[in-house]
């Protein structure tokens, strides 16, 4: 049950809100940039990694399995600059992978590295979370994994120090982590890997795209065939400084700001190229009637006349998903996010979260098969429910830039990816004397 004390107020905006934001370093490259660098034939130097909750229970989970990541700066944007220095892996290890998807399904490969038993569990969403996956084709690889029978977290590894590897076949339609996590560490398995996807397609295959393109800067080549079978054999993995980009993902409430207030929002560094999906949110603010621009300063998002409705399929960037419906509920014409099925097995089931959080605001939102139909109407106050899930607290900030008395349960659940959230969307929404916001 909700209490007083969980429930924020989101800022009403005054106006059109108009700046420049910058955003934290890749949640998702981050992590990948961890496991690899923990994994690597010799120390390395990451900068620029977010320093948030999901980054910091992988670098904690990579400590317990014996590598050092050493904390060397801190920057005023919300990243570290982190030394990391590879070491013999050994349990016993208890790993809390908190509601971080790429940490129960990135580690328990390398933790069958180790020697010894390494226990893994989470926060009570957690449990919810779909496992079975990365189970089951640990055990075709020659692991010993102790589970429950259900697919799901608790389970321990008992690690032997190596993995046999070879070939194993693996429905990824839940997730494109499932695919990535066997991957970062199969240049260290005996026979390598060779991973047959069987089932519907993989959602987030942009992500994959990362995977394989941070995996080759470390010298390691992935061999493919189509979009269902990859093969990596066992190889050296280089080590090598990085530095990460901003979280193209995590710019999408502060861009949406500009959508639904008639502003206009700059996100510094935006990549002239990058393999994260998130870059893909260009084209869905186009669509919804934005222009969008590129300046010296960064990427421009700038509203339109008219918010429109979309037709789209977000398969490939399931991730901004709450964000655009949040967009669309305000449009002039409804919307149908298509492609996102596998958001039921996030955080929360976040297309019936969406449905209901919406709806509950005075929304007409249908769930479908695979997505969400949204016909706008008018909008009232009330509390926006987050089920743990960062994603879903940041549509309700943007909900209640024009929506008054919109309150969102448990805002500090954007710790997830978004370290001080709370006081950059202030500084961000709330006009200074010179008219800019910023954060």
């Amino acid at each position: 049950m909700t209490t007083e004390t969980e429930l924020w107020s989101a800022l009403l905006a005054a106006g059109p809100v108009r700046g420049t934001v910058s955003v934290p370093g890749s949640k998702s490259a981050s992590n990948r940039a961890l496991i690899l660098a923990a994994i690597a034939d010799g120390p390395s130097r990451i900068t620029g990694l977010l320093d948030a909750r999901d980054t910091q229970l992988m670098a904690d989970g990579l400590r317990l399995l014996g590598a050092e990541v050493h904390v060397v700066d801190h920057d005023d944007t919300g990243n570290l600059t982190v030394e990391v220095t590879p070491h013999f892996m050994r349990g016993p290890a208890s790993i809390d992978v908190g509601l971080a998807g790429t940490v129960m399904r990135f580690l328990p490969p390398v933790a069958a590295l180790a020697h010894g038993e390494i226990m893994f569990d989470g926060d009570a969403h957690a449990r919810r979370r779909p496992m079975a996956t990365v189970i089951e084709s640990l055990k075709d690889l020659g692991v010993t994994v102790r589970d429950r029978g259900n697919g799901r977290l608790p389970f321990m590894v008992e690690g032997t120090g190596e993995v046999t590897g070879g070939e194993v076949f693996v429905d990824a339609s839940k997730s494109s982590q499932f695919i990535s996590g066997l991957l970062l560490s199969a240049a260290r398995f005996n026979a390598g890997v060779t991973i047959h996807h069987v089932g519907p397609p993989v959602p987030s295959m942009p992500h994959i795209e990362m995977t394989i393109a941070m995996l080759g800067e470390h010298g390691v080549h992935v061999r493919r065939s189509g979009d269902n079978i990859w093969h990596v054999d066992p190889q050296e993995i280089v080590a090598l400084d990085r530095t990460i980009e901003p979280d193209l993902s995590n710019a999408a409430p502060f861009q949406a700001a500009a959508l639904v207030t008639d502003g206009s929002v700059t996100v510094r560094d935006w990549p002239t190229s990058t393999t994260q999906p998130g870059d893909l949110i260009r084209g869905v603010w186009e669509a919804m009637g934005a222009t969008v621009s590129r300046t010296a300063d960064g990427l421009t998002v700038t509203s339109g006349e008219t918010l429109l409705g979309v037709d789209l399929d977000l398969s490939d960037v399931g991730e901004v998903a709450p964000t655009v419906a949040a967009v669309a509920a305000l449009a002039s014409s409804p919307s149908r996010l298509r492609g996102i099925a596998h958001l039921r097995g996030h955080e929360t089931d976040r297309l019936a979260a969406l449905t209901a959080e919406i709806n509950g605001l005075g929304g007409d939102v249908e769930e479908t098969d695979d997505g969400l139909v949204i016909r706008p109407r008018p909008l009232h106050g009330g509390v926006f429910h987050t089920y743990d899930d960062h994603r879903m607290a940041t549509a309700g900030a943007v909900l209640g830039l024009v929506i008054p008395g919109v309150e969102v349960e448990d805002i500090a659940t954007t710790g997830k990816t978004i370290p001080d959230f709370v006081d950059r969307w202030s500084r961000f929404v709330v006009h200074e004397a010179t008219g800019e916001p910023s954060a």
